[in-house]
């Protein structure tokens, strides 16, 4: 040890005791121990999703040990044990009330790392993410630290297959038959939709979300629809990201030079190009604001041009499940999210001079990939779009005035005659209450019936749970039965849903939404041609204010809340209901969103021309 380390050691003896000690655990050498750090996080559950995650661990922790040392063209830096935080089962626990802590598993996921990453001061990370609520926790975190960081997928898992029919089966073909008489067949499909590793396979949020770290900049491209058991996940991706890594530490290149105003608008168009889940919009915000930005939808994208873009510019490429017929194992096999991403950016509807993690620009790192063309099967070409307008829209109206309502119009399977849709309202106080009729009561749900499901918003419930139980199963009676049933909430949806169902109504009941004063037979309509979500019987000033005066009094009398909402019976219940933002500013446990952001390292761009503006007839993203 050199005389200037053994009086750096001497200086703080206490400081330096266990970080010689883990040197010598992991087998590194204790003159880096005072140097900058790097590790590996990534993240534990209770369901197969995770059951991956280890393994990648240890494989990228090895690439990372074997460049640390003092020798030529190693880094000298100081290597920390991986550490995981933890995740809540979103297929496990569905329907349940335990589904509370879904997305509330997002905020722990951040809280645990930015405690990581801050208190041990990492220079570098490379972290492994799964499901769907962890991965958008980890990279607000790293977004927060901004210091160099990248984010490899898990992976994917592999369809099943029903031994009877040989049909490709995933989490979503066991909840459609929830409801179905035939036990054999229940017990049949749930014992064959999930075979193996890795989360869930559909365009589902998963896989919505990996493709938007991808193309946002943080994860390579090419790492994004490999399946979990996929040998190079463990063979060839660890060294390339450490490479990754390296040169970001060698440059400077940190989250912020990388998620800035046309990054995130890039990964917005490709959700809808993949008709993506409606939770990118619940996650955006959340990811904006870590990177710098106050408001999302008025610092990089307003609802209107969201709409615009979805109705108007941006097709759906993808013929994935839910919606269509493939997995992410299937497009990963015609060529991967890069694929797209081509596409797209061959249409001047991405912009390609972004910078990614691989040092590159999103334009050079998928010319440097060079993908195939669209096969036109499993991704269609945006001149032959598997879908001709975007999957995702945006409602405001009298039942919506934060303009937070979310449809997956690329999910609906009936029901809009011009592009609208007028049902009557049958109002549910909670999820538990739509499931007990569901299953006791299938035969009373009618014909556009517009199930109202309220008080399981972000502070309503708390936790602003999904809902792919009930819509899997109204999704299966009106298939079977040849109605139209649609459903709106101030809660949300897994990715696997479809259907007529609306989510993220806001305000919430709890907080005195208009969602809270909607009565049984109400006349609800949803106009996709003027983009509202409205009460008709709310329109009438004097039975607003009947209804919503009912309401005051009720909430007055139960102390200050709603007798409906659900019970905060733990600290971290009680924290979602007093601290959740609503769901427009992404449902995030952190009140006084001033006091939480930080300026943007990257100056937010003024917007782009794309490539093909000149053309006659293009379409134009911005």
């Amino acid at each position: 040890m050199t005389e200037s380390k053994i009086v750096l050691i001497d200086r703080h003896p206490g400081r330096s005791a266990q970080t010689i000690g883990m040197a010598r655990v992991l087998g590194t050498d204790p003159d880096l121990i005072h140097e900058p750090s790097v590790g590996v996080v990534g993240t534990k559950g209770d369901s197969q999703c995770y059951l991956g995650v280890v393994e990648k661990v240890d494989a990228i922790h090895a690439a990372l040990k074997s460049r640390i040392g003092k020798g030529e063209g190693q880094l000298k830096l100081r290597l920390v044990q991986p550490e995981y935080t933890i995740a809540t089962s979103d297929g496990i626990r569905n329907g349940t009330r335990e589904m509370r802590y879904s997305l509330i598993g997002r905020e722990v996921t951040n809280d645990a790392l930015c405690e990581h990453l801050e208190a041990s001061g990492l220079a570098g990370t490379i972290a492994v993410v799964a499901c769907d609520k962890p991965p958008v926790g980890t990279l607000a975190a790293l977004l927060e630290h901004d210091q160099p960081g990248i984010i490899m997928s898990d992976g994917t898992i592999r369809p099943g297959k029903d031994p009877a029919t040989g049909e490709a089966l995933d989490i979503v073909s066991a909840y459609q038959v929830a409801g179905h008489p035939d036990p054999e067949l229940r017990h049949r499909i749930a014992c064959n939709a999930c075979p193996g590793i890795g989360s869930c396979g559909g365009m589902f949020t998963y896989n919505t979300m990996q493709t938007f770290i991808g193309v946002v900049g943080m994860q390579p491209l090419h790492m994004v629809a490999a399946p979990s058991d996929d040998p190079r996940r463990t063979k060839d991706f660890p060294a390339e990201l450490v490479g990754h890594l390296a040169r970001m530490i060698e440059t400077g290149l940190r989250p912020r030079d990388i998620v800035v105003r046309d990054s995130l608008r890039n990964a917005v168009i490709v959700s809808m190009a993949i008709g993506g889940s409606t939770n990118v919009v619940l996650h955006v915000p959340e990811i904006a604001r870590a990177a710098g930005y106050a408001d999302f939808w008025k610092d990089v994208m307003t609802p209107e041009e969201f709409n615009h873009l979805s109705q108007h510019v941006v097709p759906v490429l993808t013929n994935a499940r839910p919606y269509g017929k493939y997995s992410m194992v299937d497009i990963d096999r015609v060529g991967g999210i890069q694929v797209i991403v081509r596409e797209l950016l061959d249409a001047g509807l991405l912009n390609g001079d972004v910078m990614t993690c691989t040092g590159e620009t999103l334009a050079a790192q998928v010319a440097r990939l060079a993908p195939p063309r669209a096969d036109g099967e499993v991704i269609h070409s945006v001149e032959k779009p598997y879908k001709p307008t975007g999957g995702l829209r945006m409602l405001g109206g009298n039942l919506s005035p934060d303009f937070s309502a979310i449809l997956k119009l690329a999910g609906v399977e009936g029901g809009l005659e011009d592009n609208v849709f007028r049902g009557r309202a049958r109002v549910f106080e909670g999820e538990r209450g739509l499931l007990e009729a569901l299953d006791k009561a299938p035969d009373s749900f009618r014909n556009h019936d517009m199930i109202i499901v309220r008080y399981e918003g972000p502070s309503g419930a708390p936790g602003m749970p999904e809902m792919l139980d009930p819509t899997s199963r109204i999704t299966t009676l009106c298939r079977e039965r040849g109605i139209v049933v649609a459903l709106m909430t101030d809660a949300r949806f897994s990715g696997g849903s479809v259907g007529l169902v609306i989510g993220h109504v806001g305000p919430e009941a709890a907080l005195g939404g208009p969602i809270a004063f909607i009565e049984d037979g109400d006349e609800i309509v949803a106009d996709l041609n003027a983009n509202t979500l409205d009460c008709t019987a709310l329109k009438d000033p004097a039975t607003l204010a009947r209804r919503k005066a009912a309401w005051e009094k009720a909430v007055a009398a139960n102390g200050g809340i709603h007798p409906n909402c659900g019970i905060a019976d733990t600290r971290l219940l009680h924290r979602a209901r007093h601290m959740a933002v609503p769901a427009v500013r992404g449902g995030g446990l952190h009140p006084g969103r001033d006091v939480w952001v930080r300026a943007p390292r990257a100056a937010a761009r003024s917007g782009f021309v794309p490539s093909n503006h000149h053309r006659p007839g293009a379409r134009k993203a911005f």
